[in-house]
């Protein structure tokens, strides 16, 4: 009996560190998620509007290396099919500053040799285009970019319960029935599965070589303005059933006193 009562304790303090470490990792993930993609909006539209910061460069060094494989998952003699390209690490001499950029497709790097001279768009002092053509990588299949996309249905299902209860919150002192963690678990589910929609419609989009830059954005706010909207209803049948519940005159007997 003495080794269950000490253990008890144990467990049941567990609790609380595991929720707040769950809350530390989420919002480095959500932080992450906003700097990347802040950083791929910010470049879209520099390259859209033409605010990019040129400047001339040399290329110092040259090296290529080919990449193939099968697609769509495929192994050697597999059902996948055979594909094979080259890609190109660039070095290059901007003013004093020395820069290199790696899997430069041949496209770009094919009309590329030592020693030209090629202008660069700059966006932050990092190069985004060499003489007009985009050497930017965008949201790509780098450790971060991996992490930051497996985990997007559950950064995007937190964001959308944290939404839900402030507004709850709010609304509880502007005067309304408070809406309880029951109340709110519909509306977050009903939201998390719009933004879970809208990934994979996003995904989709994908597939057919068009990512958008503010992708993130997309499930967030479909899943929050509907996550909301269900908000709205259940406060408006909370506080429904509790004026059905009040007694009669309870509102006025203040009122009288």
């Amino acid at each position: 009996m003495s080794d269950t009562s000490e253990a008890e304790p144990a467990r049941t303090g567990s609790g609380p560190v595991r929720r707040v470490l769950f809350r530390l990792v989420m919002a480095v993930l959500v932080l992450l998620l906003a700097g990347r993609t802040y950083q791929e909006t910010a470049v879209a539209l520099a390259r859209s509007d033409g605010s990019l910061r040129t400047a001339e460069a040399s290329v110092t060094g040259l090296t290529s290396h080919t990449v193939s494989g099968y697609s769509g998952g495929g192994q050697a003699g597999g059902s996948g099919a055979y594909f094979s390209h080259t890609e190109y690490t660039v070095q290059l001499a901007v003013g004093e500053r020395r820069k290199r950029i790696d899997d430069v497709t041949d496209r770009v790097g094919h009309d590329l040799w030592e020693g030209k001279r090629v202008v660069v768009g700059l966006w932050h002092d990092r190069i985004v285009e060499i003489d007009g053509r985009d050497v930017w990588p965008g949201w790509h299949f780098g450790t971060l970019d991996v992490t930051l996309i497996v985990l997007s249905p559950v950064t995007t299902a937190w964001l959308i319960s944290l939404a839900v209860s402030a507004a709850a919150l709010l609304a509880a002192r502007t005067g309304r029935v408070p809406a309880g963690r029951d109340d709110r678990f519909g509306p977050c589910a009903l939201g998390s599965a719009v933004g879970a929609a809208a990934l994979l419609g996003l995904l989709g989009y994908a597939a057919f070589g068009h990512v958008l830059a503010y992708w993130p954005a997309v499930p967030v706010c479909a899943g929050t303005a509907v996550a909301l909207a269900r908000l709205g209803t259940v406060v408006r049948r909370l506080g429904r059933i509790a004026a059905e519940a009040a007694p009669p005159g309870a509102e006025s007997a203040p009122a009288r006193a």
